[in-house]
């Protein structure tokens, strides 16, 4: 129970001025500023504020009803909403990160694109003392929905703790989380990172896995019955081998082919391949290669060469593609979440006179993904989800949408 719940229950609703002006406070709090006050508003009604992108670092909102409230990009770290009410807010690409919502009520609430990391969203309840009545629990309606109709596509929830599970969690960086017992039936997962999580005696039964991420998750230690693993990624193998021929060998060969312009060598063409046993492939040349849905999860591709590559519906999901050569490559269909694409190059590659190949990310995934000071100049990204992808500086002109 913290602290504020064993005073006598006075709610507070601040006026719009008085609300600015304790913002203001905060702010000068926050900065280390004389006069500066940390925000304190437990149980106050701020239902349906609009307090986009606000820093409300370290505030103390222990029960406050924020239902309905406009929070998109609002700064929330180690904020404290224990049995807090954020019912249908839009806390979309809101930073929560190791913020207390033990006993929140998040139903409805939309935290796309949020991070959550190291956060609290265990079960808990309130017991506030009254003049009236002596001690009561703090109830703002009907109980156990706090998650679950939360929509946390594509947040960073890395070693954040629950006892009940979000509906929606698709994308979503659970690395290292703690669903330990965790009531989480018919729980969309697709594609969300799992690695290292904690699920003894969670319920998945019914849930959807889709590529997900399960390395190093004991999945014997939960229930999933009727779940749906299709596509997910366990540990790598520590060889790859393609054809009988290990992947070490035909990467060289792949690359002596290219700087060699074919005289040597021999072009790498495999569907399917899992290129993570090679861990780093920095630097290398590896124009025109043809590996049509391969895996290159959470590669160094730091300055990598793939002109004109066929990597159609490849997974480059948290890749490091910084300063790679992408000219020209098909990348219909891949997934680039939260992928790493500062200063790549996605521009047209030049095969002939007035021939140019355009790179091509239709209906790619590039949710959270960074493109700042990518070159993009006529990319096609036709159907693709650029949803929270930072574009800051990059070059998208006549980019095709």
């Amino acid at each position: 129970m913290p602290e504020s719940a064993q005073k006598v229950f006075e709610p507070v609703t601040p006026s719009a001025e008085a609300l600015q002006a304790a913002i203001e406070l905060h702010r000068l709090h926050l900065a280390g500023a004389p006069g500066g006050r940390r925000l304190r508003l437990p149980y106050a009604d701020l239902r349906n504020v609009e307090l986009p992108g606000a820093d409300l670092s370290e505030a103390d909102l222990t029960g406050t009803r924020l239902a309905g409230a406009a929070l998109r990009g609002a700064r929330l770290r180690e904020a404290t909403l224990y049995g807090a009410e954020l019912d249908d807010a839009d806390l979309r690409d809101a930073n929560l990160d190791r913020a207390d919502l033990r006993g929140a009520r998040l139903r409805g609430a939309n935290l796309s694109g949020a991070t959550l990391a190291g956060c609290d969203l265990r079960a808990g309840r309130i017991a506030l003392q009254d003049r009236a009545g002596g001690f009561r629990l703090l109830d703002y309606g009907e109980r156990g929905a706090g998650l679950s109709h939360a929509v946390m596509t594509g947040a960073d929830l890395a070693g954040a703790r629950f006892s009940e599970a979000p509906a929606d969690l698709r994308d979503a960086d659970l690395t290292d989380a703690i669903l330990t017992g965790a009531r989480a039936a018919n729980i969309r997962l697709d594609g969300a990172d799992l690695t290292g999580a904690d699920v003894g005696g969670a319920d998945l039964s019914g849930a959807s896995l889709k590529r997900a991420v399960l390395t190093r998750v004991n999945l014997g230690a939960a229930g999933i019955e009727d779940a749906d693993l299709s596509g997910a990624l366990m540990a790598p193998p520590p060889i790859m081998y393609v054809d009988d021929q290990a992947l070490d060998d035909l990467i060289d060969r792949h690359e002596a082919f290219c700087d060699s312009q074919g005289a040597s060598g021999a072009a790498l063409r495999a569907a399917g391949v899992d290129f993570r046993p090679i861990r780093r492939l920095p630097q290398r040349r590896l124009s025109g290669l043809a590996c049509p849905n391969s895996i290159f999860f959470r590669m160094d591709l730091r300055g990598v060469a793939l002109q004109g590559a066929d990597l159609t519906g490849c997974d480059f999901r948290g890749a490091d593609l910084r300063q790679a050569d992408l000219r020209g490559a098909r990348l219909i269909g891949g997934q680039f979440t939260r992928a790493d694409l500062r200063g790549a190059r996605l521009g047209p590659l030049k095969i002939g006179e007035d021939r140019y190949l355009r790179t091509d990310m239709s209906q790619a995934s590039l949710r959270g993904a960074d493109l700042r000071e990518a070159r993009g100049f006529r990319v096609r990204l036709l159907e693709a989800d650029l949803a929270g992808a930072r574009t800051a500086g990059a070059d998208l002109r006549e980019a095709e949408y």
